[in-house]
């Protein structure tokens, strides 16, 4: 008996799972991992996905495990708590999922207030001079470095998004869970101010108690259509990846122009906020994205790491990036539909572990999670 199969028999034993059917919509980190818990926990639970998992903002995301930011406490508990969660699955001799703690590096303007941000409320933190990085972050140009130096966070880290929803999906499936996938974009059912189902793409409708929608960007449309307001900030996105090549990079690299990562099998992936601007979102739905921006990215990732390689892309993921309007995760029931559940957040990476732990424990135990009380949807119900 699998990891997953003998801990979801643990917790039918128990009567954990209530007996309620569960649909879990998303096919992201977020999605993904709360389904896995909620087979965990004995839910009889479908993960439901428009396309084939990790396709959307999953697919497309830097995946900079962190809470560098001067994030709100209970904020900051839950990125933390979400770290931790990470720990624990890469130090699974089991692991599928590629996902690595070689710190974090950056520099630039706004840098140094933050290492002292960092050093206050005890997060892990160094300030190297410049001449210091070489030897303390392989793979890294020192002379691309600011003057004043950069900002180590020896405890941050990466993990490969869709590596990880291959190993949840198995995990959801292995404990009794069902994937249905390529369904495409699915429609909530609501009768009597209570969700009911699902409806996906060729009419067919999956009866449900609870429904947790996981949709990214999709989300606060869908919220809209209930009535229910959840403000929306989110942008477009785009990901470059490189073919395989010789480096030395370990760390995620934070810079200026653009942020840097390692990637499984020997390549980097790299973004930028100024080429995410560049990005032409078309009405269609579809995305341009200029060979100039790419070639841009490609630039200004070889002039940081060591020896200036010649980077070529090998694939671009572009899309929309999943942001709340405040900039603060929205997890757990949505307030005016009764068994309808929403997780949505510009942290996905970050949070996801954590994430679908405590809301497939309030799915299936119907008590609420001191650690969400900060994130509730209902904290836009005055605006």
């Amino acid at each position: 008996m699998s990891r997953s199969a003998g801990a979801a028999a643990g917790y039918r034993d128990g009567m954990e799972g209530n007996g309620r059917r569960v649909v879990v919509v998303g096919g992201g980190v977020l999605g993904t991992s709360t389904a896995a818990q909620l087979a965990l926990r004995g839910a009889d639970v479908t993960l439901v996905t428009e396309d084939r998992p990790a396709s959307g903002a999953s697919g497309r995301s830097l995946s900079w495990l962190n809470s560098a930011g001067s994030y709100p406490p209970a904020y900051h508990r839950l990125r933390m708590l979400g770290l931790d969660r990470y720990r624990t699955v890469a130090a699974r001799e089991d692991r599928v999922a590629a996902i690595a703690f070689d710190g974090g590096l950056r520099w630039g303007e706004g840098v140094r207030e933050s290492f002292e941000h960092q050093r206050a409320i005890g997060y892990p933190a160094e300030w190297l001079a410049r001449e210091e990085v070489a030897g303390r972050v392989p793979g890294v140009d020192p002379a691309a470095v600011a003057p004043e130096g950069a900002l180590l966070n020896p405890a941050e880290g990466w993990v490969d998004l869709p590596s990880l929803v291959d190993e949840l999906v198995h995990d959801l499936v292995d404990g009794g869970g069902e994937l249905r996938a390529d369904a495409g974009r699915c429609a909530l059912v609501v009768s009597g101010g209570r969700v009911t189902g699902v409806r996906t793409r060729d009419g067919s409708v999956l009866g449900a108690d609870v429904v947790l929608l996981a949709t990214g960007a999709a989300v606060p449309g869908s919220l809209a259509e209930l009535g229910v307001h959840v403000p929306d900030g989110t942008t477009n996105a785009l990901l470059v990846r490189t073919p395989p090549f010789d480096h030395r990079l370990r760390a995620v690299l934070n810079t200026p122009r653009v942020a840097v990562r390692p990637a499984p099998g020997g390549g980097v992936v790299l973004d930028a906020g100024w080429a995410e601007k560049e990005v032409v979102a078309r009405d269609d739905g579809t995305f341009e994205v200029r060979d100039s921006t790419v070639e841009g990215l490609l630039r200004e990732a070889s002039a940081v790491l060591a020896g200036n390689p010649e980077l070529t892309a090998g694939s671009c993921g572009v899309g929309r990036k999943p942001i709340p309007g405040d900039g603060h995760p929205v997890l757990g029931a949505v307030p005016g539909v009764d068994g309808l559940h929403v997780a949505f957040s510009h942290s996905g990476a970050t949070i996801g572990l954590i994430a679908g732990e405590l809301l497939a424990e309030e799915i299936v135990t119907g008590s609420p999670s001191p650690l969400l009380a900060a994130f509730r949807p209902d904290r836009f119900s005055s605006d």
